[in-house]
């Protein structure tokens, strides 16, 4: 940040000038409601996972023992989330000192990728393995583990999404996908199975074809999740919508005669956002009702939006202008910016 050389900056609860907010500590609650439904999609994931392989070799099913591997395989998502619920919570310390948000969208980051080699690799196989037959299925054994594996697996998709929506974390969510993979691939499984043991090899395609058709959808969403992680630990701007609310906050603030330099930034994890701002204020006031303006600026924003986490504030005399107004697009000297449009 460029500060005026001539002004007289102050902090609102530190002497270097500066003011900044811890972030806000998050309730045990919603670490107890991520950790236990993280570890209820590992739980279900052993089980199907060793269900189907056992399943496979008792019935010669190759589909099956295919779709148990990559029931196992979904543990390589839900472990690193798993850490990531306490690790990405951690206070600011010694080595990070603006806490350690952004593991959630690393983390975020590489489940996308292993949702995106997941679909890869069952549209591969199933380009493959397109002239196979599925023949020599002993019973329907394989069938019926692979519906019950497509129902349990949507219902864990749809209560991992739910808890990754209310407490916006970005990797909760997209391991939820990740579980989708699976009751896809199951589908696929359950299609190929039946079409052996109903129609013979004139319908073996139908696993192919499945298989295909889910894994483009897979790669669809595994490119979204990636895109939304790198926005994020990038540095990018939170919407339109939030920095007009924020605007609006700060011009109402009694005491703030106009405001420059306005920055943010995602923060990460969810929707958290961290911002600097300059504020301009009387220059006959005392420091400590500088002090107290500053104050209210971060109670007001929090207040507006309790996702920020952290809040910079610089306070400059009225009469000063800032010597780069070009560093806030939109802002003219001494006068709030323009608002953002959506989109």
């Amino acid at each position: 940040m460029i500060i005026t050389p001539m002004s007289s900056h102050h902090a609102t609860g530190s002497a270097d000038g500066h003011y900044e907010s811890s972030p806000r500590e998050t309730t045990r609650t919603q670490i107890a409601a991520e950790r236990r439904v993280t570890v209820l999609g590992m739980v279900i994931n052993i089980l199907l996972g060793l269900g189907k392989i056992a399943a496979g070799f008792f019935s010669n099913s190759t589909a099956i023992i295919a779709d148990g591997l990559h029931s196992i395989s979904d543990l390589a998502s839900d472990i690193p989330v798993l850490w990531g619920i306490t690790s990405a919570k951690r206070p600011p310390d010694a080595d990070h000192h603006y806490g350690h948000f952004r593991y959630e969208s690393i983390i975020a980051l590489f489940v996308g990728i292993l949702l995106l080699l997941a679909a890869l690799y069952i549209a591969i196989s199933a380009i493959i393995t397109l002239s196979h037959k599925h023949d020599g299925i002993r019973n329907w054994l394989p069938f019926y583990i692979a519906l019950a594996s497509i129902v349990l697996k949507e219902l864990l998709y749809w209560l991992t999404r739910a808890v990754g929506k209310r407490y916006h974390n970005q990797a909760i969510i997209a391991n939820a996908w990740h579980h989708r993979t699976d009751a896809f691939s199951s589908i696929a499984a359950a299609l190929g199975i039946a079409g052996a043991l109903i129609g013979g090899e004139r319908w073996s395609f139908l696993d192919h074809l499945t298989a295909v058709l889910l894994a483009a959808f897979l790669v669809y969403v595994g490119i979204r999740i990636i895109r939304d992680c790198v926005h994020k630990l990038s540095d990018r701007a939170p919407d339109a919508a939030a920095i007009n609310q924020l605007h609006d906050t700060i011009s109402a603030i009694p005491g703030v005669i106009s405001y420059h330099a306005f920055r943010a930034r995602t923060a990460g994890a969810g929707k958290k956002i961290e911002m600097d701002i300059h504020i301009q204020v009387d220059p006959d006031i005392s420091v400590s009702a500088g002090h107290n303006i500053a104050t209210q600026v971060e109670k007001q924003v929090r207040q507006t939006n309790p996702d920020v986490t952290s809040i910079v504030v610089h306070i400059e005399p009225a009469e000063e202008k800032p010597t780069e107004p070009g560093n806030n697009p939109g802002a003219s000297p001494g006068h709030a910016p323009e608002k953002q449009k959506p989109g």
